[in-house]
């Protein structure tokens, strides 16, 4: 079973004072098994979103314990900030990241909220996934009113606390907790101070709209429908909140958003479809800022968004997209945009997981030198293969650009995508292949000095030498799957690079091969002779199927550069 793991981004209404920050933060990171992702202050909304991640109880620990701490150092009859809030710790939301379901993270949410009720004398109002109540599940919809409002608006029936008293915290104000999808949250930088022209644009984009009116679209009548509700014209982006400020801190005015399903709005096109209304208007964008983290499938479908606007393949590394997605937004106008703060699975990685491929080509060769026994042949097979992949994208990469070709760009782009993909995931698997050794050497290595410990012992040294025939076996299939890609490269690709192609070709033979002799060498250890023997049959058949295939390929580079 997966360990469970969820994020909490609590916003707190404090973003000047760094010293109030820390103390919350230092809460936070107090909870054994939470890791702190990122703390994102903003001087104009006086507010900082924190990002933290873990398993459930410790999540919720830590949430508990900085709401306290809130609750302490920021007083809400002193705040004042561009952004709406209602508490010190104006809003909670716990997203599920693996194994488990929204269900259960809402569950947790309400039992967060319940404890917050209850022992700290906060009012909490739950959103979206944890509110059974429809009409309470938008978090704008609870916080109308803010602050200032909530005295008179919390005596209502209709808005009682889902937990504590229905009495507003004059100091920490009221809390909003939930389970959400995870939420984007972006803005835009506008070319003007203009507040009332950022609102109209963010209501040209917004999932909500603008009001109807009569005549004219700013002071007509609002328009109602047979229930007496206001008639709204919806907005351009789905799955899109968003509103107009200014930031003096920048001098510019901004559509502040958040993009709730970043899969049916995506950063790109909400910056598009603002540069249109921008521009409409009389105005441009300049650039743009997030908050928070982002994923990374959201940076890299930037990229390829923008690299498909130049007609130029989208077959080039996950570090060239997120670059290309970097400069198309303009996401380093205010401040220097790090991919590795920024982007949440390169904050979750260890960087343990990959420090053979992190290393530079002269340090790498060194370690291989070194008298450790690894990296040894398994990962020198899958790094060569990864160079193998790479020789034959940068063939489908040229080939896409070359002038005259244009009718075969998105042909040879996908090409380039798909050895990408194989290149990546043999990068992957050279760290992979040391730790399957060295988990076999921490197996021999535990104790033997009674019958219980000695069986513990086999078990795993036979667990981790299976893994350790798997993980070869697994670069022999990725190496022989760029094996297509490889050949049209030789017969359609730029007939320049031909010889680039048939090196490919040579590392993939040389990668499979090399993959192979560890199966048979790993297998050999094994008391399972079934399972020993079916690993060692599908890596001899897969050995010569890419062997035949690699010296057909080879001979026709030969016999065209002869």
């Amino acid at each position: 079973m997966s360990k469970q793991v969820i994020e909490c981004v609590p916003n707190f209404s404090e973003g000047n004072d760094m010293q109030v920050i820390k103390q919350i933060t230092n809460v936070i990171e107090s909870v054994e098994g939470v890791l702190l992702l990122d703390v994102d202050p903003g001087k104009a909304t006086n507010r900082t979103v924190v990002t933290f991640v873990g398993e459930p109880e410790a999540v919720i620990e830590a949430a508990y314990l900085a709401i306290k701490k809130a609750a302490e150092l920021i007083d809400m009859r002193k705040h004042t900030g561009e952004h709406p809030r209602m508490g010190a710790t104006d809003v909670c939301p716990l997203i599920p990241v693996s194994g488990i379901s929204m269900e259960e993270t809402a569950k947790y949410a309400q039992k967060l909220g319940k404890r917050v009720g209850e022992e700290l004398d906060i009012p909490v109002y739950l959103y979206e996934y944890a509110q059974s109540n429809p009409a309470r599940t938008n978090l704008s919809v609870i916080r109308n009113g803010e602050y200032e409002g909530f005295f008179d608006k919390i005596q209502l029936p209709e808005w009682k606390p889902d937990y504590g008293r229905a009495v507003f915290n004059e100091r920490a104000g009221g809390t909003v907790i939930g389970a959400r999808d995870f939420l984007i949250a972006y803005n835009i930088n506008l070319n003007t101070k203009s507040v009332r022209l950022a609102n109209s644009v963010a209501f040209d984009v917004r999932e909500a709209g603008r009001v109807k009116r009569e005549g004219n679209p700013i002071t007509g009548k609002v328009v109602k429908d047979a229930d007496g509700n206001d008639v709204r014209i919806p907005g351009t982006l789905k799955a899109c909140k968003a509103i107009g400020w200014y930031i003096e801190e920048y001098g510019v005015a901004q559509i502040s958003m958040n993009l709730t399903n970043y899969k049916i709005t995506s950063v790109h096109k909400a910056f598009d479809e603002v540069c249109k209304s921008a521009e409409s208007r009389g105005m441009r964008v300049t650039g743009s800022e997030l908050v928070g983290l982002i994923p990374l499938e959201a940076m890299l479908e930037a990229g390829k968004h923008y690299l498909a606007k130049q007609k130029r393949s989208l077959g080039v590394s996950e570090d060239e997209l997120i670059q290309i997605a970097v400069k198309s937004l303009g996401l380093t106008e205010l401040g220097p945009f790090d991919p590795q703060q920024k982007i949440i699975e390169y904050k979750l990685k260890q960087v343990a997981d990959e420090r053979l491929i992190r290393m530079n080509l002269i340090a790498f060769a060194n370690e291989t030198a070194s008298e450790s026994p690894a990296p040894g042949g398994g990962s020198i097979s899958a790094y060569v293969g990864s160079l193998g992949a790479a020789l034959g994208t940068m063939v489908a990469n040229l080939s896409a650009g070359k002038r005259g070709w244009e009718a075969q760009t998105e042909s040879f782009s996908d090409w380039a995508e798909k050895g990408q993909a194989v290149k990546d995931k043999l990068l992957k698997l050279v760290d992979e292949d040391t730790r399957a050794f060295n988990r076999i050497m921490d197996a021999f290595s535990l104790p033997k000095s009674n019958d219980n410990e000695k069986a513990m012992r086999t078990q795993a040294i036979e667990e981790a030498t299976k893994y350790a025939c798997e993980i070869p076996y697994a670069v022999m299939e990725t190496a022989y799957s760029a094996m297509p890609m490889l050949t049209e490269m030789v017969a359609i690709g730029n007939p320049n690079s031909i010889t680039d192609a048939g090196v490919g070709v040579l590392c993939m033979k040389t990668a499979v091969r090399g993959a192979y002799f560890n199966v048979l060498v790993n297998a050999q250890g094994l008391k399972d002779k079934t399972y020993a023997a079916e690993i060692v049959n599908k890596a001899k058949t897969l050995l010569q199927k890419n062997h035949s295939e690699a010296d057909a390929i080879l001979a026709k580079v030969e016999a065209a550069i002869s």
